[in-house]
Formats: C-alpha cells, sequence, structure tokens
C-alpha cells in the first residue's frame, strides 16, 4: 500500500511538472546593473538612438520626426500638461488651506471675545 501511494505521488509530481508553460517573458537583460548605473530597463527606450533623428540633409533643413518621435513629443507635452495642473491645484489647495485656518482662528478669538465680558462693578470699573 505505501509503495503504490509513493508511485501515484510521484506520477502525480511528473505530470505536474510536464504541464507547467511559463507565461512570463524571461529577462536576459541584467537588470541590477542597469538600475545601479541609474539606466532606464529598457535600452532602447531613451538615448540618442531613439531620440535622435534617422538622417540629416547636407544642406541643413530640419529632417521631419519620425512617428515615434512625434507620439512620444506628443506624450511628453500631455505628460508636462497634466504636471502644471497639477501643480496649480496643488498651490490652490495650499492657499485654500491657509485662509481656512485664517477663518477658524478669527471665528475662535470672535468667540473668545464675545463670550468673556466683565460683569456687575468690573463693567462699571472700566466705562471710567
Amino acid at each position: 500500500m505505501l509503495q503504490i501511494t509513493r508511485l501515484c505521488l510521484a506520477a502525480s509530481a511528473t505530470v505536474a511538472a510536464q504541464r507547467g508553460i511559463a507565461l512570463t517573458a524571461a529577462r536576459s537583460i541584467d537588470q541590477k546593473w542597469r538600475a545601479g548605473k541609474g539606466l532606464p530597463e529598457n535600452p532602447n527606450a531613451f538615448g540618442p538612438l531613439t531620440n535622435l533623428p534617422d538622417f540629416t540633409y547636407l544642406d541643413g533643413r530640419p529632417t521631419p520626426l519620425g512617428a515615434n518621435q512625434k507620439r512620444r513629443l506628443l506624450k511628453q507635452q500631455s505628460i508636462a500638461a497634466r504636471i502644471v495642473e497639477l501643480s496649480g491645484e496643488l498651490e490652490f489647495a495650499k492657499q485654500r488651506h491657509e485662509r481656512l485656518k485664517e477663518t477658524a482662528e478669527s471665528e475662535k478669538q470672535r468667540l473668545i471675545q464675545n463670550k468673556l465680558k466683565p460683569k456687575g462693578h468690573l463693567l462699571l470699573k472700566q466705562k471710567k
């Protein structure tokens, strides 16, 4: 009985190992080295081969942008616009917070001044 159980377990382990399929791509680039040097994960994401034009005219005319260069430029412009928008919202939130704090403080001072008034003979001494 014990031998049959061991055989069944060994057979099921073999079947499970045969059916395993890796769905992730293997990274052949040493990512730790690239991160340590301050380089991007993808070496083709940034650099002269990616950012500079493919060719230049000898007479100095500007070269047209490539399709990917144009797409990248538009993406960077939209990111820059979003940064400007969010920084404006942040400034507005800071100013609003300061205004609310000042309003709350002035309201607190007004309440304290209205609550604590001299009464009786102290009030008469104050008027003289």
